[in-house]
């Protein structure tokens, strides 16, 4: 097992790690829009909050080895379904070859006032 730690997405809130890697998998933990540098969450509105947790997203799978195009599947936590299609419109323009497995849950909180939260399992 590796821990896969980075700067240029968040650091951890609580006890957990960005990712874990097992057998070349990397079990990447939920993403929400926290500036890595000023650890400030983005979400003035819900596009820009989104492209900040997958560049979250992103910066841990290159600390693992591995791109958006290695990734299997992703869970989505949102706090509103009726923000569900634009989430949808910046999550899909992150994948070039292929759409992951996925589900997208209403919750009815998020940590750090965060409004869409993204984990992700990935091959290295």
């Amino acid at each position: 097992m590796e821990i896969i730690e980075t700067n240029k997405a968040p650091a951890p809130i609580g006890p957990y790690n960005q990712a874990v890697v097992h057998d070349n998998t990397i079990y990447i933990s939920g993403q929400v829009a926290l500036d890595p540098e000023s650890g400030k969450i983005d979400n003035d509105n819900i596009a820009e909050e989104t492209h900040r947790v997958m560049r979250n997203l992103g910066a841990v799978l290159e600390a693992a080895g591995s791109d958006y195009d290695h990734i299997i599947k992703c869970s989505i936590f949102i706090l509103d379904m009726n923000e569900f299609e634009a989430i949808n419109e910046v999550y899909s323009s992150f994948f070039k070859s292929h759409h992951p497995a996925r589900e997208t849950v209403e919750v009815s909180k998020l940590p750090a006032g965060a409004r869409v939260e993204i984990s992700a399992i990935a091959a290295r």
